[in-house]
């Protein structure tokens, strides 16, 4: 009986702490999709593009996002910022 307790306790326990990491919005968006990245290009500008640090947008980035139909929180930069390679 004690061990049931304890292995409730424990799956309510890890439930609150992995549903406290994300928002309604956040876990919505995630469930539409298989993985957290659509490519490894989308992987390597999102490593690229923390939060806090200066957007480094690409012309190619723009064409993959499209192409390869990305997802996430939407970075916004104006046309002369967009590095051109």
């Amino acid at each position: 009986m004690r061990s049931w307790i304890v292995r409730v306790l424990l799956l309510g326990g890890i439930t609150i702490v992995a549903s406290a990491c994300a928002s309604s919005d956040e876990w919505s968006e995630w469930l539409k999709h298989p993985s957290h990245y659509a490519t490894g290009d989308h992987l390597m500008f999102s490593f690229r593009n923390t939060e806090g640090s200066a957007p480094r947008v690409t012309r190619s980035d723009i064409d993959a996002a499209r192409s390869e139909q990305w997802w996430g929180k939407v970075i916004t930069v104006s046309p002369e910022q967009i590095i051109q390679q």
